[in-house]
């Protein structure tokens, strides 16, 4: 009996570290609530004294995180009616393997800093009021499979570089201000990766290329240029035929004076 007590002792000395808390993860949460507004006080939990111990191994004492050995692995806080914006600092959740922060009123830019979450699979930050660039530090997240902004006001170019993330599966950025060119690497995907309708890039006036129609000229159509020459053409001919016509009855006009003064000089017989 006393050899399976020393045991059991070894191993909740071997796998406790495990179990402490992460002052990472506390970081983490501490600036994350601090950067949010929680007008409807859907995350009361959410206080100092939480963020010191979040989990107990895979419980979570917090609303919408989720616990793998003591670590936050998951954070799902969608349609709270969240604001505000989100602080670089969620990198410290190094163990983060899903963020989805849907449907809520989050403003200001995508942080690079999430490019240190190098096992996010899952980024899901879609119908919030988001706005600049997408970050195109994303590509270093190579585990990601799900990239869903849709319905933001994201603007500038898609990063060709996203295209490199060979596990990605879902990829939506529509109804964004997004511009440019689509990136072949995202729009004409070959082999075995996933490809993305024009649905995943809908709605953004100034994207272009492969799955969305081409480039729209910025010139004149050619039956616009045709039309305006047929135009010109038909405008130069009328006013050639009235020029002709004025001098015709001009020249008309002083061939009958001129033969008004030959006839008074005429003597008659």
């Amino acid at each position: 009996m006393g050899s399976w007590s020393n045991l059991l002792l070894v191993l909740l000395v071997i796998f406790s570290p495990f179990c402490t808390p992460d002052p990472n993860d506390e970081m983490c949460l501490t600036h994350l609530s601090q950067s949010l507004q929680d007008p409807l006080k859907n995350l009361q939990n959410w206080t100092k004294s939480s963020f010191a111990k979040p989990c107990d191994g895979f419980t979570s004492y917090l609303q919408g995180a989720t616990c793998n050995n003591g670590r936050i692995y998951k954070l799902s806080l969608s349609n709270l009616s969240l604001k505000g914006t989100i602080s670089p600092y969620l990198s410290n959740c190094t163990n983060l393997q899903a963020l989805d922060l849907s449907s809520n009123s989050i403003s200001g830019p995508i942080p690079i800093e999430l490019q240190l979450l190098v096992n996010l699979a899952v980024l899901n930050l879609s119908a919030n009021q988001l706005s600049g660039p997408i970050p195109e530090q994303l590509a270093i997240c190579a585990y990601l499979n799900v990239i869903d902004l849709h319905d933001n006001q994201l603007n500038g170019l898609i990063p060709q570089q996203l295209g490199l993330l060979v596990r990605l599966s879902v990829f939506d950025v529509s109804n964004n201000r997004l511009s440019g060119p689509i990136p072949a690497s995202l729009g004409n995907r070959s082999g075995n990766f996933p490809r993305f309708n024009a649905s995943s890039f809908d709605g953004n006036k100034d994207l272009y290329g492969y799955p969305l129609p081409p480039k729209k000229s910025n010139g004149l159509s050619i039956l616009a240029i045709v039309g305006i020459g047929l135009g010109s053409g038909f405008l130069s001919l009328a006013l050639s035929f009235t020029a002709v016509c004025i001098w015709l009855r001009v020249t008309e006009e002083k061939l009958d004076a001129e033969e008004g003064k030959i006839s008074q000089l005429m003597p008659d017989y």
